[in-house]
């Protein structure tokens, strides 16, 4: 199904919205979650909640680009999830008690927060411009998509020194 249809179910309020986002990105979500996470149960409920997060997003927020709307919610939660696994100390009384409250309390999100995330983003745009096609590939499967090295070697037919040296140490150096 098109994204805009898919869109247009979400507007609608039909749950067939997820199933249809399901069957069309569900495993471009996973692979997304799967670079970042280990567990596959997490996998699954990082999955579950984009979902849940574009029902309570669409609308207002209507996506240019679907995929690219799913993958960075995707991401965010993962990578939530993975700060939360990997939590030096853990107080699951402290966590029940933060979970109760989340409905209270402000959002971290800010004007101000929002205008750097917004200029980042552009200097990032402008940066990715300036190189080759090759290495803004592997720059943005690297640094979006959180690919191993071994990975984009494979993806890229190269070896991994080559893309470590070549490419990502150009880039990143």
């Amino acid at each position: 199904m098109e994204d805009e249809k898919i869109v247009a179910l979400y507007i609608q309020r039909s749950q067939q919205a997820i199933v249809e986002t399901k069957d069309k990105y569900g495993a471009y979500c996973k692979v997304i979650a799967r670079n970042i996470l280990s567990s596959y149960r997490d996998i699954e409920e990082c999955e579950n909640d984009t979902y849940l997060a574009a029902w309570h997003t669409i609308p207002p927020t209507i996506p240019k680009r679907l995929a690219v709307f799913l993958g960075k919610i995707m991401r965010n939660i993962a990578l939530d999830r993975y700060s939360y696994n990997t939590a030096k100390k853990r107080n699951p009384e402290f966590n029940m008690i933060l979970a109760e409250l989340e409905e209270c309390i402000a959002s971290p999100y800010t004007v101000e927060t929002e205008y750097e995330a917004g200029e980042i983003a552009k200097y990032i745009s402008q940066f990715l411009y300036t190189i080759d096609q090759q290495s803004r590939n592997l720059f943005i499967h690297r640094y979006w998509y959180s690919y191993s090295i071994a990975e984009l070697a494979i993806h890229f037919q190269m070896s991994s020194s080559k893309v470590k040296l070549d490419y990502l140490g150009r880039v990143i150096n």
